[in-house]
């Protein structure tokens, strides 16, 4: 079998220049063929793939830092709402106070109104039962002296002495 190999004239241990230039030059036509058309395409994809990879990340980083500004939008936009709450329930608080004050002072100034017309009310009412009971005192007090006039002066001459009498006292006063 040996002597097959050494009669094909393949001498592996001892190459010789020729083999070593036609080796070297198909190697370099395979790797130039191989790299024209099976590692640049390789090449061109993974640059792609690199590149879409980066852009994702990108838009990533870009839709985190939205979600950031929309967070802090809304706290922010929170925030005024409570602060806006707070103004509102205060302003509520004051009215409410306010209303509630007023109320009392109209009650208080209406109390006091009615008392008031009642003091009048019931002096205007004392004053006229006053007269009233004075006039049924001076009807009842001539009412009396008509009586006992009457039954004292029995007859015409004890009348008209009686009249004279009063209108004598009547001139002089």
């Amino acid at each position: 079998m040996t002597e097959f190999i050494f009669l094909a004239g393949f001498d592996v241990i001892k190459p010789d220049p020729g083999l070593i230039f036609w080796t070297s030059l198909i190697f370099i036509a395979i790797w130039w063929f191989v790299g024209k058309k099976a590692f640049r395409p390789i090449q061109e994809a993974l640059k792609k793939r690199e590149h879409d990879i980066q852009h994702a990340l990108d838009e990533a980083k870009k839709a985190r830092q939205d979600v950031a500004n929309v967070q802090a939008s809304n706290d922010r936009v929170l925030a005024e709402a409570r602060e806006e709450r707070s103004a509102i329930l205060k302003e509520a608080s004051a009215v409410k106070d306010a209303i509630i004050k007023e109320a009392r002072e109209k009650a208080k100034e209406d109390a006091q109104k009615i008392v008031a017309n009642a003091k009048i009310e019931i002096d205007n009412q004392r004053k006229a039962a006053i007269t009233d009971l004075k006039n049924q005192a001076g009807l009842l007090a001539i009412e009396m002296a008509e009586k006992l006039i009457r039954k004292e002066l029995k007859g015409d001459a004890e009348q008209d002495a009686f009249m004279k009498k009063m209108t004598d006292e009547l001139k002089l006063n």
